[in-house]
């Protein structure tokens, strides 16, 4: 008898040692808290998605963050000191593997002219590409004039001769576009129909101001507004009632936004730095690829060319035969080798569009993760509330949610060094008369005696990379240079990147 009871307690104390070490549960069909199931159509409604997985947006690279060093990896004389190194952290970010093509431009023009060209033709135009950017006063260039954006041999190869302000409303777009189909494929709402846009005329006012306002799908005016409600497909959310809920972030179907990436996420992918198995890291890489030298160094194809950039006087693409890379100008978007994240013409081919306002001091003080000068925090515009106190935003002419900017939520000027840059002096002064007017009513003058004081303003942007018309000295990652975000040229495209809702998943060895 005695054995028996020793046997029971031993058996208890197995069990509750068992119970002591065990993972807390991971069952999410019921509130560790409060008890109440999640997801039961006869409680409260409240819905949790269950084994959900991060899936890598469509075109992009999942890039794993990390620690490394950015700004100038070598000295050279005459260059501007605005990128001196500091040590980093970015955070994990997705990134299109190529740059934006010729044809995604004509896509995203195509659905404009579809959308709004018998309505607003004018905004159909903001988004054609500049073609006049290919003219030079001694060089025959009216075949690319003609030709580069829209002829199918150009397909691949990347856009330019767009704006900064045009890459950014792309990003906008190809958001909504992403998010549309994403809605549309898992049977929550139903596809727009296109054949309306067709069939309406010019006379048809009614119709056509309710375009931007309840036939365009935005992502913002999904979640935002209360009365916007496209279509409902088969598997829409319903609500206690009975009526159509809209689906939210939580519920996992919707992507973040895409934009264009930070200058220290664009350093860091272009680097793609990564440790290896002894636990190395490879710091100090010139170039997107290992080595130093613009040619393959070793393998079956030791001497080819690595980036497409100008290699001396005159020489756009080398001698005829083996050692011509076929592009005089750009090059189409898989061409040449990826670096180790997977990304192609991270150094030459065309020059890249960032998000960041430039100002020559902004490695003196930038943050110590996820760096960034250019926050300029916008706010939705309400224009009314409903009967039942919802908030109505205005929205603009392209059916977006309509922003403004607080006061003292532009801070692009934050530490930017500008008031060293305004002193007050005795001596003669110069400069843009109109600048000059603006400074006299600030109180400031422009300080003659500091030449190097370089033409910038809020709306100048750092772009990076080289190009097909620069030396090998810009293709190092770390170089920057800047232009007004309403300029375009014909060496200058752009990659979207998006941040990561939470991170790669850990891999446990």
């Amino acid at each position: 008898m005695k054995l028996i009871t020793i046997s029971k307690l031993a058996g208890f104390l197995l069990a509750l040692s068992v119970v002591g070490c065990s993972k807390p549960s991971t069952d999410e069909s019921v509130s560790r808290l409060t008890g109440w199931k999640y997801n039961d159509k006869s409680g409260t409604g409240f819905t949790v998605k269950n084994n959900f997985k991060t899936q890598t947006p469509p075109g992009m690279v999942s890039i794993e963050g990390g620690s490394f060093t950015i700004g100038e990896k070598g000295e050279f004389i005459t260059a501007q000191r605005d990128n001196k190194p500091r040590r980093i952290t970015v955070s994990s970010f997705y990134m299109d593997q190529y740059e934006i093509r010729n044809l995604d431009w004509r896509e995203y023009t195509s659905w404009m002219q579809l959308v709004f060209g018998k309505t607003a033709p004018k905004l159909v135009a903001k988004t054609q590409p500049d073609g006049k950017i290919w003219r030079e006063e001694l060089a025959y260039n009216e075949p690319y004039l003609n030709n580069y954006f829209t002829h199918p041999a150009y397909d691949q190869y990347p856009i330019v001769g767009v704006t900064w302000e045009q890459a950014m409303d792309y990003c906008t777009w190809r958001t909504d576009r992403v998010n549309e189909l994403a809605l549309i494929n898992a049977g929550i709402i139903l596809p727009p129909d296109f054949k309306k846009l067709e069939k309406s005329s010019d006379s048809a006012s009614t119709f056509n101001d309710s375009i931007p306002i309840s036939f365009v799908f935005n992502t913002q005016k999904y979640l935002l507004q209360s009365d916007y409600k496209p279509a409902p497909g088969k598997f829409a959310k319903k609500d206690l009632n009975g009526g159509v809920k809209k689906v939210d972030m939580s519920d996992g179907i919707l992507h973040s936004d895409y934009r264009l990436p930070t200058e220290a996420e664009w350093e860091f992918a272009a680097y793609a730095i990564i440790s290896g198995k002894n636990g190395l890291v490879p710091e100090g890489k010139i170039y997107p690829w290992s080595g130093s030298q613009a040619r393959k160094a070793a393998g079956k194809s030791a001497g080819r060319m690595q980036a497409n950039f100008v290699r001396g006087r005159g020489d756009m693409m080398g001698t005829s035969g083996s050692l011509n890379d076929r592009a005089t100008i750009t090059a189409p978007v898989n061409s040449y080798y990826p670096n180790d994240f997977g990304l192609y013409n991270m150094a030459g081919n065309v020059n890249e569009w960032v998000l960041d306002v430039y100002r020559p001091s902004t490695y003196d003080d930038m943050a110590e993760y996820n760096s960034f000068r250019g926050n300029n925090y916008l706010t939705p515009v309400v224009a009314s509330t409903d009967a039942n106190g919802h908030k109505i935003y205005k929205v603009d002419e392209l059916g977006r949610i309509a922003t403004s900017v607080a006061d003292n939520d532009d801070v692009r000027n934050f530490k930017d060094g500008d008031a060293t840059s305004q002193i007050v002096t005795d001596f003669t002064q110069f400069g843009d008369s109109s600048e000059l007017a603006e400074l006299k009513n600030k109180g400031k003058k422009l300080d003659i005696t500091d030449v190097l004081r370089p033409r910038i303003s809020d709306k100048t942007r750092v772009y990076k990379g080289g190009s097909w018309k620069d030396r090998l000295y810009w293709l190092n990652p770390s170089t920057r240079r800047y232009l007004e975000q309403d300029k375009a040229t014909n060496d200058i495209g752009f990659r979207c990147a998006m941040s990561m809702i939470g991170n790669i998943e850990q891999k446990v060895k």
